[in-house]
């Protein structure tokens, strides 16, 4: 694991700075790197993947547990240094590639992989659903983000921070906030807290649904203008079906999206589509 000051000298000795582009907050702190493999729950037998693994202070924690790592870096010029950190630790691929692109399918092949990973703020969310949504072998994820995004991701209903992307989660998973990280542990430090964040892939989707996407579409409408109520917020996509369609699907259309589960969305999902 890598201190402050290791994380300086390498990237002194490499030339390189971090990149606000790329949302680069390098782990500084060795605890944090293995708490963050304790609660993610791997050991010899697992294969891991690391998306954003940076200097590879969180990678060598993996590592350590016996787990086969994957790490999954979108930024070349990080590499020489990433590789000259792992160069000793055994089990460990260091592969160049854009996780909003990366073939998952074919990368992966086949078998079970958990995916431990702190992920750049300004991408998270969209890598968490593309894995949700793309990457089934991502059998569990253990994610780092930032608070609110962490918030959001593992949200229920009635909570403030309920919205599309709480729903669309919670199709594919479980998820739960496991624990909380304070910028000091970050070089540099970012200005928001961060979160962890355990999603659990459900055997199979929450709910039944002949298109999920028209229903996460619904979701997006309903979650759009989420201080109107449903007859107001649905209107544009259900048209003057609206008020018929929510009373159908046992939903007051007096309501709004954030009082929705999973299960009330997949029902007007069903009677939209009747």
């Amino acid at each position: 694991m890598l201190s402050p000051v290791d994380v300086r000298s390498l990237l002194a000795e490499h030339g390189l700075h971090p990149s606000r582009a790329l949302g680069q907050n390098f782990l500084v702190d060795p605890n944090t790197a293995r708490r963050i493999a304790r609660l993610a729950e791997v050991g010899a037998g697992d294969r891991v993947l690391e998306i954003g693994p940076g200097l590879g202070s969180l990678t060598l924690a993996l590592a350590a547990t016996g787990a086969e790592v994957r790490a999954l870096e979108l930024d070349r010029h990080l590499l020489p240094a990433l590789e000259s950190v792992v160069a000793d630790a055994p089990r460990v691929r260091v592969e160049q590639g854009d996780a909003l692109e990366y073939d998952f399918a074919s990368g992966l092949g086949a078998g079970r992989w958990v995916c431990v990973s702190n992920l750049p703020y300004n991408v998270a969310t969209t890598v968490v659903l593309r894995l949700l949504d793309e990457a089934p072998l991502v059998e569990r994820l253990l994610v780092m983000v930032q608070r609110e995004v962490g918030e959001r991701l593992a949200s229920g209903p009635g909570s403030r921070a309920y919205g599309a992307v709480s729903v669309r989660v919670a199709y594919h998973a479980q998820a739960r906030v496991v624990g909380a990280v304070p910028p000091t542990v970050f070089l540099p430090r970012p200005k928001v807290a961060s979160a962890l964040v355990r999603i659990d892939r459900r055997p199979a989707p929450a709910v039944s649904v002949a298109d999920p996407e028209a229903m996460f579409g619904l979701v997006r409408a309903g979650f759009a203008q989420r201080r109107k109520m449903l007859r107001r917020s649905l209107r544009e996509v259900l048209g003057d079906r609206v008020d018929a369609v929510l009373t159908g699907a046992g939903i007051d259309p007096a309501l709004r999206a954030e009082a929705l589960g999973i299960e009330a969305w997949a029902a007007l999902a069903r009677e939209a589509a009747s």
